[in-house]
C-alpha cells in the first residue's frame, strides 16, 4: 500500500497541529514578559524585539535542512529529535543568567523548531492527494489556529506564577510531551523506497532545480508573502497592545481574538471548497478578502488616529480569513511541483516565509509600529506583493506547463487532482 493510499490515523490531524502549535507558543507566549525580560537584563525595546527576530532567523536557516534531511532519514526521526533539541533550548532559556544566553537559547529553539512545521507539510502530502490534502491542510490549520490567542494568555497567566522563566518551562515540557506522543503515535509516512540521499552536492543539484522550474517562483512568493502582512500585526503586538492602545498584558486578546477567529474561519471555509472550487478560485478568494482588510484598516487608521476599540482590531478577523483560504492550497500547489521532493520543497517555502518574517518582525515592525497608519501601510505593501506573484502564477500557468523534467511521469496527475477540483 502506497503512503498515498494508507489509512490515516484520526490523530493525526491533532498530532500535526500540535507540532505546528510550537512556532505561535515560541513567539507570542513571550510577549507579555517582556516587560519583565527588559527590566531583568536592562536591555530596551528594540533589543527585546531580536527574541523574536533571532528566533526567526534561525527557524528559517535550519528549515532549509529540515525537509531534506526527512527525504533522506525519514519523518518522524527528524521531528522527535527537533522536539527533543527544542525542550532542551528551552530549559536553557528558562535558566538563562544574562540576555546573551537568553538570545543563543532562542536562536537554538528556532533551529529545532521548524522541523515540526516543514516536515509536517510533507507528512500531510505523503499521506493524502487533492481535495483530501486540502481538507486535512485546513483541519490542522483550524486547531493550529487557537495557538496565537491562547499562547500570550498563557504567557500573561504565568507572570505572577513563575514570572517569564515558567514561560520556558512550560515550553520545555510541551516539547517533551509531544517527542513522547509522536514517537507512539505518528506513523513513518517515507518509506525507504523513496528515501533520497543526503548530501551537499545532491541537495544543492535539487534546490537549483527547483529555481529551474518557472512555476515554482510564483507560488514561492505568493505562499510565502501570504502571511507576512497578517504577522506585521502579531510582531507588533507588544507595541499595539501596551503602546498604542494602552492596555496591561491582560489586553493582548483584544488583539490576538480577532486573528484566530479569522484564521479558524478561514480554514474552515478552505476546506468547505476543497473538491467544489478549484485552487486558483479559492487563492483568488482569499486575496481578494486580504485586500479587502487592508482598505478596511488604512480607512480606520485614517478615521481614528488613535485606535478605539474593538473597531481598529476588526480587520484582524478578514485577513485572518483571507490567510487562511489561501494558504493551504498554496502549500499543496508549491509541494505538487516536485512530489519526489516534498520535504525539500518545503524546506525551501518555510525558509523564504521564515526569512521574510524575521524581516517583518525586526526590521518592519520596529520601524512601522508608532502608528495604526503605518502598520497598514505595510500589511497592504505586503499584500500587493502576494498578490502580484499571484497574477503571475495566474499568466504563466495559463496554458498547460510541463512538470518539472525530475517528475515528469509521476507529477502530472498529483498536479491536475490538486489543481482543479473531483
Amino acid at each position: 500500500m502506497s503512503p498515498a493510499h494508507r489509512p490515516v490515523r484520526r490523530s493525526l490531524p491533532w498530532l500535526l497541529a500540535a507540532l505546528s502549535m510550537i512556532g505561535p507558543f515560541s513567539i507570542d507566549a513571550v510577549f507579555p514578559a517582556f516587560p519583565l525580560v527588559g527590566a531583568r537584563f536592562g536591555v530596551d525595546a528594540t533589543a527585546l524585539q531580536q527574541l523574536v527576530s533571532v528566533y526567526l532567523a534561525t527557524y528559517a536557516v535550519m528549515s532549509l535542512f529540515h525537509g531534506a534531511i526527512s527525504d533522506a532519514v525519514g519523518r518522524k526521526p527528524v521531528v522527535v529529535a527537533g522536539l527533543l533539541v527544542y525542550a532542551v533550548a528551552s530549559v536553557g532559556a528558562a535558566v538563562s543568567s544574562s540576555f546573551a544566553m537568553l538570545l543563543t537559547c532562542r536562536a537554538l529553539q528556532g533551529m529545532s523548531a521548524g522541523a515540526g512545521l516543514v516536515v509536517g507539510r510533507a507528512v500531510i502530502r505523503d499521506s493524502l492527494e487533492g481535495p483530501a490534502a486540502q481538507r486535512l491542510m485546513s483541519q490542522v490549520m483550524m486547531i493550529f489556529g487557537v495557538a496565537p490567542v491562547i499562547a500570550p494568555m498563557v504567557g500573561a497567566l504565568l507572570l505572577p506564577l513563575g514570572g517569564w522563566h515558567g514561560i520556558f518551562w512550560l515550553l520545555a515540557v510541551f516539547a517533551l510531551l509531544l517527542a513522547l506522543a509522536l514517537q507512539q503515535f505518528l506513523d513513518e509516512t517515507h518509506p525507504p523506497a523513496r528515501r533520497t540521499q543526503f548530501a551537499p552536492r545532491p541537495l544543492l543539484a535539487g534546490y537549483l532545480s527547483f529555481g529551474r522550474d518557472g512555476v515554482f517562483w510564483p507560488l514561492l512568493v505568493s505562499s510565502s508573502v501570504n502571511f507576512a502582512g497578517l504577522f506585521l500585526y502579531i510582531a507588533s503586538a507588544p507595541h499595539i497592545v501596551r503602546g498604542l492602545l494602552q492596555l496591561s498584558a491582560q489586553g493582548f486578546p483584544w488583539l490576538f481574538v480577532p486573528v484566530v477567529s479569522g484564521l479558524i474561519g478561514g480554514a474552515w471555509l478552505s476546506g468547505w471548497m476543497a473538491g467544489r472550487h478549484s485552487a486558483k478560485s479559492t487563492v483568488s478568494l482569499g486575496y481578494a478578502v486580504m485586500l479587502l482588510a487592508c482598505a478596511a484598516h488604512l480607512l480606520l487608521a485614517l478615521a481614528l488616529p488613535a485606535p478605539r476599540l474593538p473597531w481598529s482590531m476588526l480587520p484582524l478577523i478578514l485577513h485572518g480569513i483571507g490567510v487562511q483560504l489561501a494558504f493551504p492550497t498554496l502549500t499543496l500547489l508549491l509541494l505538487d511541483r516536485f512530489p519526489h521532493h516534498r520535504g525539500g520543497i518545503s524546506s525551501v517555502q518555510a525558509f523564504a516565509s521564515l526569512l521574510l518574517c524575521s524581516f517583518v518582525a525586526g526590521v518592519m515592525s520596529p520601524l512601522l509600529s508608532a502608528s495604526m497608519l503605518q502598520l497598514a501601510l505595510g500589511a497592504s505593501a505586503l499584500t500587493l506583493l502576494g498578490v502580484l506573484a499571484w497574477w503571475w502564477y495566474h499568466r504563466i500557468t495559463r496554458y498547460p506547463l510541463e512538470p518539472p523534467l525530475a517528475d515528469v511521469d509521476t507529477a502530472a496527475g498529483i498536479q491536475a487532482g490538486i489543481a482543479e477540483p473531483r
